[in-house]
């Protein structure tokens, strides 16, 4: 049996096949897994439980028959769906994890992030992050009408993409490396943790990484998005492999 890992899928209306792709996935390969993590941006944006939509409800629905199915689902919020709340949970069968969260994989204790609070290098998302994550400014936000939370989203949206083209247009390589996780913060991450194997998502940059952190050989997954393809991490009692669909 194996356990599935995800991020970064990042479903929208304008992308329609990608979220066929992730439907078939959980009617097909998921069926078989031990269990299914999901470590953020699920959805492309995410405003309320209470937001109409066709492709979350048929997500939630196939989420359901999965959980339902006897295969656990596990999800950590994401920057971009960070105000998942517990009724779309409950609706989807899956159980919402912390950031970071520690769990035993067959027998190995492993760190589990969505990634963006590795990026400390981008001190403007970071202070976005620490205020939008504040209780009272969820709870200010959500009990705001729906129309009002859509012009905020497309606000902050078309802020943050700004901010990149003006970082990109500046300096590529100083984009790059702002945008991709700090390698300190990664090694002081394992060592506040005591770990030695963490995945995560975000970046958009799969890989396997090893390193060394407190005298430790330690390994870093690094999650694909799906934006045009699956991208899928399967670890069983043997090993793991980094695929894309």
């Amino acid at each position: 049996m194996t356990t599935l890992f995800i991020s970064d899928l990042h479903l929208d209306p304008s992308r329609p096949a990608i979220t066929d792709l992730f439907l078939a996935f959980l009617r097909g390969e998921a069926r078989q897994a031990d269990a299914l993590y999901i470590l953020g941006d699920l959805f492309e944006a995410w405003i309320g439980d209470d937001t109409p939509s066709p492709a979350a409800d048929a997500v939630a629905t196939e989420l359901r028959a999965l959980a339902d199915a006897g295969v656990p689902v596990y999800f950590i919020r994401g920057n971009r769906d960070f105000l998942v709340g517990e009724d779309y949970a409950r609706r989807a069968g899956m159980r919402i994890l912390p950031d970071p969260a520690l769990i035993q994989l067959y027998g190995k204790p492993v760190m589990l992030q969505h990634g963006d609070l590795l990026c400390t290098d981008d001190t403007a998302y970071q202070a976005f992050r620490a205020q939008t994550r504040d209780p009272a400014f969820i709870s200010q936000f959500l009990s705001q009408p729906l129309e009002a939370r859509i012009a905020f989203a497309q606000k902050a949206r078309a802020a943050s993409q700004a901010h990149q083209a003006e970082m990109k247009a500046g300096d590529r390589a100083q984009f790059e490396t702002v945008t991709d996780v700090a390698p300190d913060e990664v090694i002081n991450t394992f060592q506040r943790y005591g770990v030695d194997t963490m995945i995560h998502g975000h970046t958009h940059r799969p890989a396997i990484h090893t390193l060394q952190a407190g005298g430790k050989d330690c390994t870093r997954i690094v999650l694909g998005d799906w934006y045009e393809q699956g991208s899928v991490l399967r670890v069983d009692a043997d090993g793991m492999t980094l695929d894309t669909l």
